[in-house]
């Protein structure tokens, strides 16, 4: 009898569950439920395990949120995640913790090619032994690099937007004015572009209101998208250097998806190649879309099938 998996993808605002075994997803099975609906992840995790009427095998959670020692603190939300607490409620033999962009990293090579969109530079991909940089873009912002390995995929984890947001001219006033350390999150994250847009005095709006503005082409909306843009090209192209990403870089997570239309009108381009000597390696670099929004449980399978590297 086939192993029955719980997959969990917990972001800083929704979870997406699946049930599956070793051969694939069971998509009949496949949720998304509101973070707010329950006061813990555990809580959450049990009560789509009772709806099912199931027990589990295995589990294997992307968290948003650093794992250490086999526990996880989300960032934007006062949730712990502990993998024995897990193992201990369900009864699963296996319960495997990873950074929520670790197990989008893991899903890249089980996507169809109908959920990755090119957006600028050479296409359709960069050098297919190069590392991938994966940058997503959602209620936070972080990184995971993906390397071939013998065996499968390697995707170490990294808290990237965490890192100080670089020194940008148009946006000293937020590096002066605000606390010691402004992480890249400040600005590359959906709470971050209604700050941006505040931050150019452009008044007090949500990030759904600023997108929608800017497809009605608002001047004001449009500079702060304009300026998003300008930013995130500076960030991803000091990222993709770092790890010399010549397989590509790809944006993944809602605010990603929703900006993807707009970036073609920014400096994105621009600054994500000015890297002075490097720029012709920079040009070399694609930078891509993901669109499908479960990914995320994709690469929670691959963490359970392939042996850890």
């Amino acid at each position: 009898m086939a192993e029955t998996w719980l997959l969990a993808d917990i972001g800083g605002t929704t979870t997406r569950l699946c049930l599956a075994d070793p051969e694939g997803l069971r998509h009949d099975t496949l949720e998304t439920r509101a973070n707010d609906t329950a006061p813990d992840a555990m809580t959450l995790l049990a009560r789509y395990l009772a709806a099912r009427d199931t027990g589990v095998d295995a589990i294997a959670a992307g968290v948003a949120g650093p794992v250490r020692d086999g526990a996880a603190q989300l960032t934007n939300r006062d949730w712990h995640v502990d993998a024995k607490a897990l193992a201990m409620s369900t009864g699963a033999v296996r319960v495997r913790l990873l950074n929520d962009l670790q197990v989008q990293g893991l899903a890249l090579d089980d996507l169809p090619r109908s959920a990755i969109t090119h957006l600028s530079g050479p296409a359709p991909a960069g050098d297919p032994d190069g590392p991938r940089l994966v940058l997503g873009l959602g209620t936070g912002c972080n990184i995971a690099v993906v390397h071939r390995m013998t065996g499968g995929l390697f995707v170490p984890p990294a808290e990237a937007g965490h890192s100080r947001l670089p020194h940008i001219p148009a946006l000293a006033h937020l590096l002066t004015s605000g606390p010691a350390h402004v992480p890249v999150e400040h600005v590359l994250s959906g709470p971050g572009l209604a700050r941006l847009h505040l931050a150019l005095g452009a008044g007090t709006a949500d990030t759904p209101a600023i997108l929608a503005a800017a497809a009605a082409r608002h001047p004001e909306a449009l500079r702060t998208l304009e300026m998003f843009g300008l930013v995130l090209g500076h960030v991803a192209g000091d990222f993709a250097l770092i790890h010399m990403a010549t397989g590509g870089v790809l944006l993944i997570g809602g605010l990603a998806r929703a900006i993807a239309p707009f970036l073609a009108d920014t400096p994105f381009r621009e600054t994500f190649g000015q890297k002075g000597p490097y720029a012709p390696i920079m040009r070399d670099i694609p930078v891509s879309l993901v669109t499908e929004d479960g990914a995320g449980l994709l690469g929670c399978h691959r963490a359970l099938r392939q042996a850890p590297i």
